[in-house]
């Protein structure tokens, strides 16, 4: 591979492949983002959520802990 680029200038080497590769895998590359960013939010949506309901759940059973025997 080295030999490939050997006689080439610089900015072949670290503008015009890369500016290349962006254009060919630049619609690859959004959608596993767009994924890794959904699943990430996804996510923290189901931590605040769970967290929401054990906070509710606790602050019910303690303002319910004269009448706990009724479970």
């Amino acid at each position: 591979m080295r030999e490939i680029f050997a006689g080439l200038p610089w900015w072949v080497k670290w503008v015009a492949v890369p500016v290349i590769a962006f254009v060919v895998f630049g619609g690859l590359i959004a959608s596993v983002l767009g994924f890794l960013i959904g699943v990430l939010f996804k996510v923290l949506l189901f931590v605040a959520l769970v967290g929401g309901l054990i906070y509710v759940v606790r602050k019910f059973m303690a303002g319910s802990s004269s009448s706990r025997g009724d479970w």
